[in-house]
Formats: C-alpha cells, sequence, structure tokens
C-alpha cells in the first residue's frame, strides 16, 4: 500500500476532525396524569400515543 510522503500538520488533522461531533438527543418534559416524563422528542410513547394521538396498531386497554 502506498504511504504517505509527508507528515500531515496538527493543524490540517484538526481541521478535518472539527466535523466529528457528538449531538445530544432532544428530550422533552411531558405532563401527564401519572407525573411528569421525559421523553425523546420525535418519537411514540410505549403506549403508542404521539402528538396526543394512539398511533394505528396500538389498543387501548379499553378496547382489548
Amino acid at each position: 500500500m502506498p504511504l504517505p510522503k509527508r507528515r500531515h500538520s496538527h493543524a490540517r488533522t484538526n481541521k478535518r476532525r472539527t466535523h466529528h461531533k457528538a449531538v445530544m438527543p432532544e428530550i422533552q418534559v411531558v405532563n401527564t396524569s401519572e407525573g411528569e416524563k421525559v421523553i425523546q422528542r420525535h418519537m411514540a410513547s410505549e403506549d403508542g400515543i404521539y402528538k396526543g394521538r394512539l398511533l394505528p396498531g396500538f389498543k387501548t386497554e379499553s378496547n382489548s
């Protein structure tokens, strides 16, 4: 395999690494009847509720 002719400088290496970032997921506090709950944004709950509506495929306790 070919090898580099010269060593890359620290500045050049660091410029390349500036795009490697860790992103924290957005979280949201939701008030429910059980109390406050922290959920990840744009994700459905375990009960199948998203934006206040029940997603298709999930059954409520009264419908089962």
